[in-house]
Order: C-alpha cells, then structure tokens, then sequence
C-alpha cells in the first residue's frame, strides 16, 4: 500500500506542476478537470499513511503474539 500511496503522489505531483506552469507562464490555465488530478497528491498521501499504519498493527500483533 505504500508503494500504491508513493505512486498516486507524485502523479498528483506532476500533475500539480504541470497544473501550475501556465499561470507562471502566462497562457491560458487548464480546464478544471485537470486540478481535480492535482488531488491524487492527498489520495497518495492517505493510501501511503494507511499502509504504514497497518504495517505498525501487524508488528504489534505479531510481537504480542510472540511474548505470550
């Protein structure tokens, strides 16, 4: 999942730059659809954060089950 997390970020991380070019360019913006892509950088962010997460349960799981 944190693998998945990291992908989904820096595609919403390029799509973020890329996003924001124009403005700094001075050509016409994108169409709005293209900042909704710009949101993949918090889902990626999320998944990532879920992944470790579950990892951290999984250790705790296994090292309790090994001290009792």
């Amino acid at each position: 999942m944190v693998r998945t997390g990291a992908i989904v970020f820096f595609v919403g991380a390029v799509a973020t730059m890329v996003t924001v070019a124009p403005l700094f360019l001075g050509s016409d913006p994108f169409p709005s659809i293209a900042y909704a892509v710009c949101m993949l950088m918090g889902v990626g962010f999320l998944i990532a954060a879920a992944g470790v997460l579950r990892g951290v349960a999984v250790q705790r799981r296994q090292a309790r089950s090994s001290t009792t």
